[in-house]
């Protein structure tokens, strides 16, 4: 997985902090003495895919300099429950500062991590692969889509600009264009953009042929059943990849790959991840 930009991490952290934080920490001001020291350790109390220890770390070094962090696991690590992932010493005010910011990056990263690999472990065998959407917590796709790849996945486009994606809306727009809307809406984007990928989002069969007729590179079969999306494999065998989407649940995910398709796109994994259960506690 591509290492995330350690500026962007900071900044990320710093709005968080700043947002709790805001004019102070009263309860630890008022409480506890600014010379106290602590060792705390941060543990998965489920089992879970690990993401995001960068952003915790940052968060506890922006609180104090001096503090002082063991990373006990690694992003894409597996933690059973009870297992620890970060160890944390020095001042307590700091570390009881930075706590709820450090634990809310980790446990959000690392539920998407663990929600996705649970879909990856259910293809297993499979020729398919589960792909994320751009269906993500605004500001934080980048992180998202980090924490889907520690989950085993893959990232499928990163925005508008990095891939051609014709949906449905896209093709109402050129309804009355020849030979057919799927037609022309390839030759234009091969036309503007010939290094970009082009996708083609098909409700039917008939459009599954006209986008393979097109030239596209890969094929969305859009909320199709199991024999349709069989047969949309046939159609496109050789010729184009094919993409399922649309609802993907664990229930049925393991059955749509059977179907033959190359990838599997579940905006579930950024979108509807629940934050798994770490929490951390001073050693007393």
């Amino acid at each position: 997985m591509e290492a995330l930009d350690a500026e962007k991490v900071r900044r990320a952290v710093q709005a968080a902090l700043a947002e709790d934080i805001g004019e102070g920490d009263a309860t630890t001001v008022a409480t506890v003495p600014e010379d106290a020291m602590a060792r705390a350790r941060m543990c998965a109390r489920e089992t879970l895919i690990v993401a995001g220890i960068e952003f915790a770390e940052a968060a506890f070094r922006e609180a104090s300099g001096d503090i002082q962090i063991k990373r006990v696991m690694q992003d894409g690590q597996r933690a059973a429950a009870d297992k620890p992932i970060m160890e944390i010493s020095g001042r307590a005010g700091a570390i009881l500062s930075a706590e709820r910011v450090a634990l809310n990056f980790v446990q959000r990263l690392s539920g998407v991590a663990t929600l996705t690999a649970q879909f990856v472990d259910a293809i297993k065998g499979t020729n398919a692969q589960i792909l994320d959407t751009r269906k993500t917590t605004p500001g934080w796709r980048r992180f998202e889509k980090y924490a889907v790849a520690c989950g085993g996945g893959r990232n499928h486009r990163m925005g508008l600009y990095d891939m051609i994606l014709i949906k449905d809306n896209h093709l109402v727009a050129l309804r009355n264009e020849s030979p057919n809307a799927i037609a022309a809406a390839v030759a234009r984007a091969r036309e503007k953009f010939p290094r970009l990928k082009v996708e083609v989002e098909a409700d039917t069969l008939s459009q599954v042929e006209q986008a393979v007729e097109a030239g596209a590179d890969f094929v969305l079969l859009d909320n199709m059943n199991q024999v349709q999306l069989r047969l949309a494999v046939q159609k496109a065998k050789g010729r184009a990849q094919t993409e399922a989407s649309g609802g993907i649940t664990l229930a049925m995910v393991r059955a749509i790959a059977d179907s033959g398709v190359d990838f599997i796109s579940v905006g579930a994994l950024t979108h509807s991840a629940r934050a798994v259960d770490i929490g951390l506690d001073f050693e007393s």
